[in-house]
């Protein structure tokens, strides 16, 4: 019996995308997590504002405290850059959710508002990844529009250096592991971080109350006599 072929590639990128999806909800919460940390902090601080050596003090103690606890994500040089991501994007509902916490850092590096805004629509606009991001600042691809009389050939020079983006980049990232529960090495078996992922995607699930229902894990499924196993269930 003939069968479709194109049928296979179908299916192999709807899965390719839904696990693409996931890696994007996980990390998008991630960011979340370091803004609320970093907007916590800056209130702390300012019940101590009265002495001039509290914040500083502060940031070294939540560091001694947790960095144990949950990795290198809490060093001091971190636990300071959370708190300047929620001095910067004061607002948690300017947080983008197709941008990802290692874009986020690249923006924080830009001093001027214009410009770190300029970055953020044209890197949602033309699914820019983490690299692609950094050439462009790098390159000064806002500075040299300013400069331009041609700013449409400009914008397309950067459009024709597009990468595709790729999910796999944020698991690259070792505080992303650490976020997951799961120590740095060198490769991991696709169910370590399946597992590891849906675990969070049900805890966030759970919060979002009335409406949702978590159904199972791994949910068995009759089609017409077939059997299949849907993971992470959700109605």
């Amino acid at each position: 019996m003939l069968v479709n072929q194109s049928v296979v590639a179908d299916i192999k990128a709807i899965i390719d995308q839904s696990k693409d999806n996931a890696i994007r909800v996980v990390d998008h919460q991630r960011t979340l997590m370091y803004w609320h940390i970093g907007k916590r902090i800056f209130e702390e601080e300012q019940e101590g504002k009265n002495r001039a050596d509290y914040g500083t003090f502060l940031i070294k103690y939540l560091s001694e405290q947790l960095q144990p606890l949950f990795g290198s994500g809490f060093s001091i040089r971190q636990i300071n850059l959370y708190r300047q991501f929620y001095r910067i994007f004061e607002n948690v509902h300017t947080l983008y959710a197709q941008l990802s916490w290692s874009q986020y850092k690249l923006l924080l590096t830009i001093d001027n508002q214009n410009k770190r805004e300029f970055y953020i629509a044209e890197t949602i606009k033309n699914n820019w990844t983490v690299r692609q991001l950094e050439r462009q600042i790098y390159s000064s691809l806002y500075e040299r529009l300013l400069l331009s009389n041609d700013k449409e050939s400009v914008l397309a020079i950067a459009k024709n250096e597009k990468q595709p983006s790729d999910a796999k980049e944020i698991i690259k990232d070792p505080m992303f592991l650490e976020f997951l529960g799961l120590k740095r090495e060198a490769s991991y078996y696709e169910r370590d971080l399946e597992n590891a992922i849906i675990t969070h995607l049900q805890e966030f699930l759970l919060e979002l109350g009335n409406g949702f229902s978590f159904i199972a894990r791994q949910k068995r499924i009759h089609i017409e006599g077939d059997e299949f196993f849907c993971r992470s269930g959700v109605l």
